[in-house]
């Protein structure tokens, strides 16, 4: 077991100060959105003078364990990071396995460059993820009802969304949303420009009659002439209370707002984007791989397994859990390789000493371990079902 150290991405709608204050650094004046804390080639943390990427090469089989090895082959499946959402993200939607499969090899054959602008798929890999909110997180996550829907588009009354409004009213089921939302992403440039006019001034009437309205007004002055502020209408808002976690799965079209929380995924960088940016938006893609679920989208809550909070999720790829360590010490099942990030107080692992802030990473092979202290403790290891076995 060795300190990992994670690598800070520092997007434009990061918070300045909230990673600083977790970290315990002086705010560098500048957006630190995300701290991760994985194995991913984009950012791998740091153990021992070497990138996590590079300790796990050299002795797979020890590192992950035969059972992750078996499943995912030499590289760790899971990505953990810590996100410090100031501003609002962009539209984005994640494909299935299969999708990411068939997008990296067609982008590959077609010659588009690994790291180009327009490259949808960087790797061949789906990526469920699940946020765990530290403080009040904000976010837009899944497809309202068409009579939510109905009634707030309604209310903007614009002229060139009554075809829209009616469609919704014709066919309340998955079919219309599916028909208005490639309607409005299929806009030539000119209709799209007409229809944001024309929804900007009615936002702007009705700003005042709800939170959703007065975000979207925000999002037509920051992209104008963007239809992903229209389209956030369409999308339930969700208040994450600290503790409480929301799980993405592949289709789920989604953007963060606001909030700090532990995030944990798949460990894939492949993102569809819908609108509320500078970056690419490939529509047809977006439009292939969006899923039409509709209603709120359940929030998940932890639920007790002998010393942990577990959050309980589909995802073979990873399975996060806390430890809360105001009674002392705790001793979980060794699950293979794991991340362990104290995110308050301190904890002791063995001897090594986590501060707020501090992440520990633990190969597969190494022995069960206690740990002890006054602080929580997020733990992050692989999903599949069993302890990781280890061949030597």
């Amino acid at each position: 077991m060795e300190l990992l150290r994670g690598a800070i991405q520092p997007y434009a709608w990061g918070s300045k100060t909230a990673l600083a204050g977790l970290l315990g650094h002086t705010p560098s004046g500048r957006p630190e959105a995300e701290l991760w804390l994985g194995a991913h080639p984009v950012a791998p943390g740091q153990v021992g003078g070497r990138s996590l990427l590079e300790h796990i090469a050299r002795d797979p089989l020890r590192a992950l364990g035969d059972l992750v090895h078996e499943r995912f082959g030499p590289r760790l499946p899971f990505l953990l990071k810590i996100l410090a959402v100031d501003e609002p993200l962009s539209l984005q939607v994640h494909p299935s396995a299969a999708q990411a499969v068939a997008g990296f090899e067609r982008e590959e054959a077609a010659g588009v460059p690994l790291t180009g602008p327009r490259r949808n798929y960087k790797d061949r890999s789906a990526k469920p993820e699940l946020i765990v909110a530290l403080t009040r997180f904000d976010a837009l996550c899944g497809f309202r009802t068409p009579d939510q829907m109905v009634e707030r588009l309604a209310k903007l009354d614009c002229r060139d969304l009554r075809s829209t409004v009616q469609m919704l009213e014709g066919w309340p089921d998955a079919v219309g949303v599916q028909g208005v939302v490639h309607g409005l992403l299929g806009m030539n440039d000119s209709e799209r420009r007409d229809v944001m006019a024309q929804v900007t001034r009615a936002l702007a009437r009705v700003r005042d009659e709800g939170d959703e309205y007065a975000l979207a007004l925000e999002l037509t002055e920051k992209y104008p002439g963007d239809v992903g502020a229209l389209l956030t209408l369409l999308l339930n808002r969700v208040t994450l209370e600290p503790g409480q976690g929301l799980y993405l799965s592949a289709g789920n079209l989604h953007a963060y707002l606001k909030g700090v929380g532990v995030e944990v995924m798949a460990s894939s960088d492949n993102v569809l984007r819908g609108g509320l940016t500078p970056k690419h938006v490939d529509v047809p893609e977006l439009l292939a791989t969006l899923a039409y679920e509709l209603g709120p989208v359940p929030l998940v809550s932890p639920r007790r397994d002998r010393e942990e909070e577990v959050w309980d999720t589909p995802a073979a790829e990873f399975r996060l859990s806390r430890l809360s360590l105001a009674k002392g010490a705790a001793a979980p099942v060794r699950r293979g390789p794991e991340i362990l990030l104290c995110t308050d107080g301190e904890a002791e692992v063995q001897g090594v000493k986590l501060k707020k802030g501090s992440a520990l990473w633990l190969d597969a092979a190494d022995p069960g371990y206690a740990v002890t202290g006054r602080g929580t403790v997020y733990r992050v290891t692989a999903g599949v079902d069993a302890p990781a076995r280890t061949k030597r």
